[in-house]
């Protein structure tokens, strides 16, 4: 998975953009490569992650971003999400981690605004 980057330095921390087509699921068999890809990122910086294409979350992917979460945290860093789906966003409420990791108030910039470029890992 490769993902562009675009910084907000009002927020000091990095958006990270999947492009269509690299990733509609986070779903069994698919989170541990989607953890040992970001995890490297998030351990160094605060990182939102863009969720417009995916289009479905199961509890591997749930336990995913709880893991990308927690090594955020431990690093002294932040992990939010922005535009999940409807339906993401429905399962996110219902296990309660829309609190956590829903940010309100990150606005991503378009792919043709971005600082830079990088792959996700």
């Amino acid at each position: 998975m490769n993902g562009i980057l675009s910084h907000n330095p009002t927020r000091n921390e990095d958006t990270l953009l999947i492009p269509p087509g690299e990733l509609h699921e986070l779903v069994r068999g698919q989170e541990q490569g989607f953890v040992e890809r970001l995890t490297p990122l998030v351990s160094r910086q605060s990182v939102t992650l863009d969720l417009t294409h995916v289009e479905r979350i199961d509890a591997a992917g749930i336990a995913a971003l709880i893991s990308l979460y927690w090594c955020a945290d431990t690093a002294g860093n932040r992990f939010t999400v922005v535009n999940a789906s409807a339906h993401v966003a429905e399962i996110l409420a219902l296990v309660g981690l829309d609190r956590i990791l829903v940010s309100r108030n990150a606005a991503p910039r378009p792919q043709s605004e971005c600082c830079f470029a990088e792959p996700a890992a």
